[in-house]
């Protein structure tokens, strides 16, 4: 395997958990992450010795999800087979375990483009300069983003905010007219 194939390879568990986050199916995001190895590979030479390449494979995953998945509506809502029985599950009695799945929940509650930055930002360590060329946005946007997700997390894991809630965005006046912030 050639240099630049060992350090792409050094990021494919970073980039498969974002790509679980993304397309919420694990058989949907080992083909996205299949796409953007594909298409870093490919397009080696594009890439500047000495820069992120970290955050070259993030950018071409995310452009990739918007552009297969977004765009065109390749991925549908999965449903659970047993949804129907999620209600008989019991509750773990480890403290650790029930905060874990609580956060999981309200993680899941947030919208997606929070998800990103907490994912690539709190989980991943990626510095904002980095997950804003990722995600195509300014720096202050991912801050912005990451602020609100925090504070929404939180919110959530207190208990200040019903399911309903969490997973709506919070809506702002500007010149009269609502917008989603």
């Amino acid at each position: 395997m050639s240099e630049f194939g060992v350090m792409v390879s050094e990021h494919i568990p970073n980039l498969r958990r974002y790509a679980r986050v993304l397309v919420r199916d694990s058989v949907h995001a080992e083909d996205l992450v299949q796409d953007c190895l594909e298409r870093a590979i490919s397009r080696e030479h594009l890439w500047r010795e000495g820069t992120n390449l970290r955050a070259w494979l993030f950018t071409i995953l995310h452009n990739l999800y918007i552009n297969q998945y977004l765009r065109h509506g390749s991925v549908g809502t999965m449903v659970p087979l047993l949804d129907e029985h999620s209600h008989l599950a019991v509750p773990p009695r480890q403290y650790h375990s029930v905060t874990l799945k609580d956060l999981a929940r309200a993680f899941d509650r947030l919208p997606e483009q929070e998800q990103q930055v907490v994912l690539m930002i709190g989980l991943d360590g990626m510095q904002y300069e980095d997950a804003a060329t990722a995600l195509g946005v300014p720096m202050g946007t991912v801050k912005s983003r990451l602020s609100r997700a925090r504070h929404r997390l939180r919110r959530l894991m207190d208990g200040e905010l019903t399911a309903d809630e969490g997973h709506l965005p919070e809506v702002r006046q500007v010149e009269g007219s609502p917008r989603k912030v």
